[in-house]
């Protein structure tokens, strides 16, 4: 089999399984059973209504417009004649297959999709809630972190300068005792390198 035909399948295969075709499928299946249901109503209660009042056929119901309005012979029809009750008959049908898809179907798939909505929205919510609050928890922790740091900082600074006076380190002779030093003729012996003249 060549490319070109494999690509024509695949691409009718893709065709039958996408979701509208298939949403079609059931659609018709479902209308099918719907017309039975609303071919029903209109026999079982909307005729015997309208028979209460005259017929229980719609379709009989005519204007004739030209006449001799009938049938001859031949069964063909005479005249002009305006059926209207055939008219009357199908909007009676149609607005009933409406009404029963859309209190059967529509309304109720419309409430389920809000309500599950809310669900959804309301669990975002709480999701939205618990992040925001796990954020603020993490933001908090830091600034404490960060205030710790601060502080203990600051603590080192002046805590060594009060540990240290005016002066520290800096009184007179620190270090030395009183003359150290500065006696005279220290670190010398008398007439160390001096001959009695005075010279070397």
């Amino acid at each position: 089999m060549s490319k070109k035909n494999e690509s024509v399948l695949a691409g009718f295969k893709a065709f039958l399984m996408r979701g509208n075709v298939v949403d079609l499928a059931v659609a018709v299946v479902i209308g099918a059973a719907f017309t039975n249901i609303v071919n029903s109503v209109v026999k079982g209660i909307i005729s015997p209504l309208v028979g209460a009042f005259g017929t229980k056929n719609l379709d009989v119901y005519s204007s004739c417009l030209k006449a001799p309005c009938g049938v001859d012979a031949k069964g063909d029809p005479t005249g002009v004649n305006i059926m209207w009750g055939s008219v009357l008959n199908a909007t009676l049908t149609f607005l009933i297959t409406a009404a029963v898809v859309y209190f059967l179907m529509v309304l109720p798939m419309a409430k389920y999709l809000a309500r599950m909505e809310e669900r959804r929205k309301a669990r975002e919510g709480v999701q939205e809630t618990m992040e925001i609050t796990e954020l603020e928890v993490l933001k908090e922790i830091r600034d404490n972190l960060v205030a710790q740091r601060t502080g203990s900082g600051q603590a080192g600074g002046p805590g060594v300068q009060a540990a240290q006076g005016p002066g520290y380190g800096q009184g007179p002779g620190y270090g030395q005792a009183p003359g150290y030093g500065q006696g005279p003729g220290y670190g010398q012996a008398p007439g160390y390198g001096q001959g009695r003249d005075g010279s070397v």
